[in-house]
């Protein structure tokens, strides 16, 4: 038998349980020693004690033992004695009692890096209690000799404010500050007191009108000027805070101007591209009123911004390509002759290579078209999946923008011929947007995809843009009718809503233009509709099989309106957004594409993370005086969603002449009729498809005998209490109908409905597709309370309901009423 391999022990982990009682033994041995080699022998046990607080393991014991031990001249036992005490001292106020007197004596040391660290670490103990200890040696570090001492007590002036502000401004630092930050020779210093300075004017200046002044002072002409004639001095951190404080001044004139740039121009090649993003910030911003010149800039900030992307690392090259695509997108044809600068290198991630794809796309005019497609097209061929769908995109879009469509539109059909399902699928997405706006490629464009098999397209965006064409293009294609069949005998396998709904509309439109052989495929696919699980899909089904009930007349022109071309394609962001996004230039704000107020606001955020206390989310507006309670009539005619009553009408008949391939309408009636067709009718169109169903209407639900008080009255901070204190007595998962969805552009719809019900809304928030809601109501014979968290997700039509109760016996009986008046929602 192999000997059992025995493990060293590792130094970050004790061996034993006695280990810290050793340590601590060890150390206080060697506290009071002098002997030689004494400093070796700590140092090796501040390293075992730093490990052992480094994973997780309480040394809080050898505390006092640290400390005797820190009577010594070595820096770096100095430096881990330090670390020591901050970490443990936060945790411990009675602790940080034991380390104030060896602090101070440091702050006293000959050597000037020891009173430095001394002084950093008497700062970072965050202990309000030993705010009275922090004055003295912070008054004597902004008066020090050396460099460095005087920029940690810059610093610690603002940790100072933080702990206790009173004693900061009692003690007369910012003035200090102020006054070093224009006198002191250190360019560090000067930084360190302009940080401080802005952060605390910044804070006080909302409760104290002599801070308010004291912040506009630091963007005063002469402290301006002082720090820009100083900028070369500064490190690169310090560079870019002058330069923000720089972007708030206003300066009276365009010499002025002219001044400020002339004398930053050189830091448009500082190798920083922190440094070289905020001197473009500056720029931008001070000539956006002369437009001249503005565009000047913009030549005169590309040869900097392209080498910065093509130097540095990948996630550089992203920040610096974010920043170059916001300009791009504003000023397209001032790049026009870069494109090359955009194309995709082999070894650059996918991120890099995307943002590059949509600059080209940007980028492309009537001049470069042919070159930029034609490296695109490479791309498609290219082995990374996700690359080559960005490229085929990147090659529609362009085709939109109306370069060259000609030659684009052959290039997307031969991407066709390669037979790679993600590039089919791809391209047959575009292909739909490209007829859509340009009809007359119609004729080439079938020809192609006529021969592709739908067995072949497995992506759902991808079949329902075959299915599209289909239905549209179906006089043009012989083998259409045949292949809706096909994949109406599939609908059970068919897994993606919205092949279905593109299914039932292109089977429709087939049948208006080709009846005899889509008949039978028709009644297939509305009885399939009728029976699906899903409410869209089954609501489509309904509405086209009562239309066709109707008059058949009619349904063939809602069904095939006169085609238009579409002009313009919607924009994911607006030019309001995009302007804010370039107000808040060299920010995170251009790398994720969103304003900052999208991350701050709580009603641009998701879901979960709304918390549960009301003061975060908006106070829901007061039941308006002129809404008053409606009923709903029990009889309502609707013809879409309402139910099919036996009555009397107009003979309404319509037959098909198979023979001439016709749809012969007799006597048909309006569709905004309000009156159902007739038995005999409802016969007909059944024979007509072979459905052999009928629609049976759907009774109502009986209203739950819970009333409610029309003047309900409960006051934010009483719903939380009574929310916090409540137990949940009913939580379900309602529905709202996609009438309802649509009607929601705002939450505040949805708000006024359930005000009719009496049923009032105390907060509310969130944006498409995640809406959340707290709703109360009252009891109309006692003082009975009803509280409701709801969350809609728009996209699922589906509300999550939680209902608390003062009385619990009648919860069950409100959450119907509540489903009852959200199922309502959006209905005429």
């Amino acid at each position: 038998m192999a000997p059992t391999q025995q493990r060293s022990p590792s130094p970050s982990q004790p061996s034993g349980k006695g280990e810290v009682s050793d340590l601590k033994m060890q150390l206080r041995q060697l506290a009071g020693s002098r002997a030689p080699g004494t400093d070796d022998s700590k140092r090796d046990l501040f390293k075992k004690v730093i490990s052992y607080m480094t994973v997780g393991i309480d040394v809080s014991s050898v505390f006092s033992e640290m400390v005797m031990c820190s009577a010594t001249s070595d820096i770096v036992l100095k430096k881990m004695c330090y670390l020591y005490v901050g970490n443990y001292a936060k945790y411990n106020p009675d602790l940080a009692l034991l380390t104030i007197n060896f602090l101070q004596r440091d702050c006293k040391d000959e050597d000037p890096m020891i009173r430095g660290l001394a002084l950093r670490s008497l700062c970072s103990l965050r202990v309000p209690n030993l705010v009275e200890y922090l004055v003295g040696p912070l008054g004597l570090g902004l008066k020090d000799g050396n460099s460095y001492v005087r920029m940690v007590a810059a610093v610690g002036v603002l940790k100072l404010y933080h702990i206790s502000a009173s004693t900061c401004l009692d003690a007369d630092f910012p003035p200090l500050l102020k006054h070093l930050m224009l006198n002191d020779p250190d360019a560090q210093v000067v930084a360190n007191c302009l940080s401080a300075l802005q952060e605390i004017w910044g804070l006080e200046a909302s409760s104290s009108e002599a801070a308010a002044r004291e912040r506009e002072a630091l963007i005063s002409k002469p402290i301006i000027y002082y720090l820009l004639n100083r900028i070369k001095e500064f490190s690169e951190w310090a560079q870019c805070t002058v330069l923000d404080l720089v972007s708030k001044y206003a300066p009276p004139d365009s010499n002025e101007i002219f001044d400020i740039m002339n004398l930053l121009e050189d830091r448009l090649q500082h190798a920083n591209g922190a440094v070289v993003l905020a001197t473009i910030k500056l720029f931008l911003q001070l000539t956006l009123s002369m437009t001249d010149v503005h565009q000047q800039v913009y030549e005169r900030i590309k040869a900097p911004l392209l080498t910065l992307v093509s130097s540095g690392s990948p996630e550089q090259s992203y920040a610096v390509l974010s920043h170059l695509h916001l300009l791009v997108m504003r000023a397209p044809m001032l790049f026009a002759s870069d494109y090359k600068h955009f194309y995709c290198q082999y070894n650059e991630p996918f991120y890099v290579k995307k943002l590059k794809l949509e600059m080209l796309t940007a980028v492309a005019n009537e001049s470069n078209t042919y070159e930029i497609v034609t490296e695109l097209c490479e791309y498609a061929a290219n082995v990374d999946i996700p690359i080559a769908r960005e490229s085929i995109r990147a090659v529609g879009k362009i085709a939109l923008q109306q370069y060259d469509v000609n030659a684009i539109v052959d290039r997307l059909l031969q991407f066709l011929e390669m037979e790679k399902d993600y590039v089919t699928a791809e391209t047959l997405v575009l292909v739909k947007d490209l007829l859509r706006k340009y009809p007359q490629w119609s004729h080439g464009c079938i020809a192609v995809i006529g021969n592709i098999s739908s067995n072949n397209v497995q992506e759902p965006k991808a079949k329902a843009a075959l299915i599209w064409m289909l239905g549209e293009y179906a006089q043009d294609m012989m083998d259409a009718p045949y292949a809706l069949e096909g994949l109406i005998d599939e609908w059970e396998d068919e897994t993606s809503p919205e092949v279905r709904l593109h299914l039932l509309t292109a089977v429709m439109k087939c049948f208006f233009r080709r009846p005899p052989e889509t008949q039978k495929a028709l009644g297939s696919a509305l009885a399939a509709g009728l029976a699906d699980m899903h409410q869209d899909v089954h609501d489509r089904a309904l509405f086209y099989y009562r239309l066709l009930q109707h008059n058949v007349s009619v349904a063939n022109s809602v069904v095939n309106p006169p085609k238009q071309a579409v002009s313009v394609f919607a924009d994911t962001q607006s030019n309001e957004i995009k302007d804010r996004i370039f107000d808040e230039f060299n920010s995170l704000s251009v790398l994720y594409q969103k304003p900052c107020y999208m991350f701050t606001d709580k009603e641009h955020q998701g879901p979960f993370a709304f918390s549960e206390e009301l003061g975060n989310l908006s106070l829901g507006a007061e039941p308006a005086a002129d809404v008053i309670a409606q009923s709903i009539e029990a009889n309502d005619k609707d013809l879409l969603l309402g139910t099919s009553e036996k009555e009397d009408s107009n003979n309404n008949n319509s037959a098909f002449d198979n023979s001439h391939g016709a749809l012969v309408s007799l006597d048909q009636t309006d569709v905004s009729n309000s009156q159902q067709p007739n038995s005999t009718t409802t016969t007909t169109i059944d024979d007509l498809f072979g459905l052999g169903l009928s629609i049976t209407p759907v009774p109502a639900p009986s209203s739950p005998s819970l009333k409610l008080n029309a003047k309900a009255v409960l006051d934010p901070s009483s719903f939380q209490q009574k929310w916090r204190q409540l137990p949940v007595s009913s939580s379900q998962e309602g529905s709202v109908s996609p009438q309802g969805v649509a009607a929601m552009t705002t939450p505040q719809a949805l708000v006024r409905h359930m005000q009719v019900h009496y049923i009032n809304c105390i907060a509310s928030g969130g944006q498409a597709p995640n809406f959340k809601f707290f709703f109360f109501a009252q009891k109309s014979d006692e003082p009975s309370n009803f509280l409701v968290e709801c969350i809609i997700n728009s996209s699922t039509c589906k509300a999550q309901i939680k209902v608390k109760a003062d009385d619990q016996s009648a919860s069950q009986d409100f959450s119907a009423l509540f489903q009852s008046a959200l199922s309502k929602f959006g209905m005429p």
